[in-house]
């Protein structure tokens, strides 16, 4: 039998430890069949630092639009859709659950919402300009 070093017994706790935060990692109330949103897509529409944010569920079509929203969505099939000043705000949803938008792109946040209210906070009171679509 190998002698016990500081090294194995690190090594041993790290594997044990990592073992155990497991389930840790598995966002409350997310199921790997229904990936639960929590309640994170519910509509919203307020007005946040003087500007007015608004989030819905849209249902997107078979091709990818908007099905009765008119326009164009841009959503990556997110199946919601977030304005700022009635200008729509792209958003994406990440594999991990959160939310980024053209205007935060790399500062994901937990919903919608709150990715409406970093883009106003980053917009420092500029317009936001249309999106351009494909």
């Amino acid at each position: 039998m190998p002698e016990l070093t500081r090294r194995r017994a690190l090594t041993a706790a790290a594997a044990l430890a990592a073992a155990a935060g497991v389930p840790a990692l598995v966002a409350p109330g997310a199921s790997a069949a229904g990936h639960s949103h929590g309640g994170s897509l519910e509509p919203f529409d307020e007005v946040y630092k003087g500007r007015r944010i608004q989030g819905r569920p849209t249902a997107m079509d078979d091709m990818g639009g908007m099905n009765g929203m008119g326009g164009h969505h841009h959503g990556h099939g997110t199946g919601y859709a977030v304005f700022v000043d009635a200008v729509e705000l792209h958003v994406m949803r990440n594999a991990d659950g959160s939310w980024i938008s053209v205007v935060s792109h790399y500062d994901p946040v937990a919903t919608p919402r709150a990715a409406a209210r970093a883009a106003v906070d980053e917009l420092q009171g500029a317009a936001l300009l249309p999106f351009p679509a494909n």
